[in-house]
């Protein structure tokens, strides 16, 4: 399971990487996302191309994934821009149709690996005809979104309900790798995080986001409260550990899920 950090900040990118993080994820995206997202506690970047190179230069193991924005008339440009100052991986947020994916293939032109993200209700009908088009390296399920989109209560509906499982069949069938949502501390989350990183496995996916609690060190008041290096080495552990389960405790895990889903939107 390749682990993604979100950060801009390139000191904080090169401990991530020698903590065992996978990816350091910069997003750029800002087109419409406030919008969307309005009355919600989500991010909003800051972020700014400029911000790549030195990304690029403080880390040496881990890949670096920047995610665009979604299609508009001046994507060539920001896409050149993140390809030359050397992406490993770009994310295409907000896709609509195959030919926004055919599109952004054509704009990345092998310079760097593409994820287009499945993060909208039209997206999800067109799969098929998206996951068509030639020159997908990765797909990324986007569930909040995605689940805004659907008017839905709760971002894990998706998976509870089967559309995560759904899109998964179909995108493993075409030998793409893929990754969804994003993932708490072991221990924490309303939906706690062990038991998704169980859905992940069960599943195949093969990445997931750290959610911003791996990017607080410290509290208001100075006082540490975040060990990265320890909180991976717990994400590992657990991995490790529910990669041996048998099919009977997947099921069980399964039934866990859609049973709390339930609940937490009963209560919403």
């Amino acid at each position: 399971m390749k682990l993604m950090l979100l950060t801009g900040n390139p000191e904080f990118a090169k401990k991530a990487e020698n903590c065992g993080v996978d990816r350091i994820f910069l997003d750029l995206e800002y087109i419409n996302k406030a919008d969307r997202q309005k009355g919600r506690n989500t991010f909003i970047t800051q972020n700014m191309v400029e911000d790549i190179a030195p990304l690029r230069k403080a880390i040496t193991k881990a890949e670096l994934l920047v995610r665009a924005n979604p299609i508009n008339p001046l994507s060539k440009q920001e896409i050149d821009m993140i390809c030359e100052q050397g992406a490993d991986l770009v994310m295409l947020p907000m896709v609509y149709d195959a030919e926004d994916v055919k599109e952004f293939v054509r704009l990345v032109d092998g310079r760097a690996k593409t994820v287009p993200m499945i993060e909208t209700p039209q997206a999800l009908a067109r799969i098929d005809e998206i996951l068509e088009v030639e020159g997908i390296d990765e797909i990324y399920i986007g569930l909040n979104d995605l689940h805004i989109g659907m008017g839905l209560t709760f971002m894990f509906e998706l998976l509870s309900g089967g559309l995560i499982e759904y899109l998964a069949e179909k995108i493993k069938a075409k030998g793409i790798p893929f990754g969804f949502g994003g993932m708490a501390k072991i221990g924490e989350g309303t939906l706690p995080a062990e038991k998704i990183l169980a859905e992940h496995i069960r599943l195949g996916s093969q990445s997931v986001i750290l959610s911003r609690t791996f990017r607080n060190e410290v509290d208001a008041e100075g006082k540490k409260v975040l060990d990265l290096e320890t909180e991976i080495a717990k994400i590992r552990k657990e991995e490790e550990k529910i990669s041996k389960w048998s099919e009977k405790e997947f099921c069980e895990n399964k039934a866990f899920i859609k049973k709390t889903v339930r609940e937490i939107v009963n209560a919403i």
